[in-house]
């Protein structure tokens, strides 16, 4: 395999049925020895403008002046997903650090506490973005890519380094919020027990009629809209996992005791639009030549957008322009800030971008 230019980066986006995964990232280990290689398992891949299955989507960059570091580690090795975020962010640690780009396992790592983790001691200059790996919608396991293989329970933070990168980054929904509040009674991290003194999973059941049959993949139909002191602006949460036993659900991040929840629904054109949001405030308007953009969006919207989903795509690089190259995946949850003026925090069902120019 010969992509024509020593490359600094080879990010890999990958489908879990995609059979030749170690075979590849083992011929661009031999012919790339000194490439940072880094990548995850996805629901779906992005390329331009399509939406892919079962396929690898391989991107090759060359950067002009910026320098790269990668970190990694295995949220086994720490006693929590916070100390695995903080561990990572002070492996990348410098004065010149301007953005991490991150990769982590979507059904093994609190992303939440990763999160957190990353933003501990964070220097307000340096910006945060990623996702959680994905597995489709089978929520079985995920994946990770680096230069030391391929594994789950892997988390890995792309460092990029100095004055010449300019980034850019977007994370808008599109999602409706309806019925009541309910306030979390009882919960513990990202796993639910009780809204209102009830059953968590037997509420959440009784909203979801014929779909609750479906369960787990059903939920990502409904996510939960959250709002406590921490997140003023209400951020959405998707079920990873329930419990029958316990009448529990298991989220991609953290429900508190003492916030509030309303269910969410999709409308197509909200989701659609809410891409094209993402986009505007993404794209970086001074830049004057060829842009990189990342795209993560969540498992979520594309089960609702079924054979609509490369419009949203396609919404995105309407507004990024000609000059962008796009690449990205869907996922299990969606790491940004929410502006130019905020840490970055854990989505989902979002359409996430980051955009590099030099």
């Amino acid at each position: 395999m010969n992509i024509g230019f020593d490359p600094d980066v080879i990010f890999l986006f990958v489908s879990p049925q995609f059979r030749k995964t170690e075979k590849i990232v083992g011929a661009l280990k031999v012919q790339y020895p000194e490439t940072v290689i880094v990548g995850c398992s996805t629901a779906g891949e992005i390329m331009g403008d399509q939406v892919l299955d079962g396929s690898i989507a391989l991107t090759a960059v060359k950067f002009r002046a910026t320098r790269v570091s990668l970190a990694e580690t295995f949220v086994s090795h720490h006693k929590d997903s916070l100390s695995t975020g903080h561990h990572l962010y002070e492996q990348l640690r410098a004065e010149d650090l301007k953005h991490i780009l991150v990769f982590s396992d979507g059904l093994l790592v609190n992303g939440a506490n990763l999160v957190k983790g990353l933003n501990q001691g964070a220097d307000t200059t340096v910006s945060i973005t990623g996702g959680l790996a994905g597995d489709g919608v089978d929520f079985g396991s995920t994946f990770v890519i680096s230069n030391e293989g391929i594994a789950s329970g892997k988390i890995v933070a792309l460092g990029l380094y100095g004055d010449a990168l300019k980034v850019g980054y977007g994370s808008k929904g599109g999602w409706d919020s309806f019925g009541v509040e309910r306030l979390v009674t009882r919960s513990k991290d990202n796993v639910l027990y009780e809204l209102d003194g009830f059953p968590a999973l037997e509420l959440y059941k009784s909203f979801l009629g014929d779909k609750a049959e479906e369960l787990p993949s059903s939920g990502l139909l409904f996510p939960l809209s959250l709002r406590d002191e921490e997140h003023q602006i209400p951020v959405v949460r998707t079920i990873l996992s329930i419990d029958e036993k316990a009448q529990s659900l298991t989220f991609a991040g953290n429900i508190p005791e003492g916030a509030y929840v309303r269910l969410m629904k999709a409308n197509v054109d909200h989701l659609i639009n809410g891409a094209e949001q993402s986009a505007r405030i993404g794209a970086l308007q001074e830049a004057q030549g060829d842009q990189l953009a990342f795209l993560i969006s969540c498992v979520g919207r594309r089960l609702v957008l079924k054979q609509l989903v490369e419009e949203e795509v396609e919404a995105v690089n309407g507004i990024l322009g000609k000059n962008t190259f796009t690449t990205g995946f869907y996922s299990y949850g969606e790491i940004a800030p929410f502006d130019q003026f905020s840490p970055c925090t854990l989505h989902n069902q979002t359409m996430t971008i980051t955009t590099f120019t030099e």
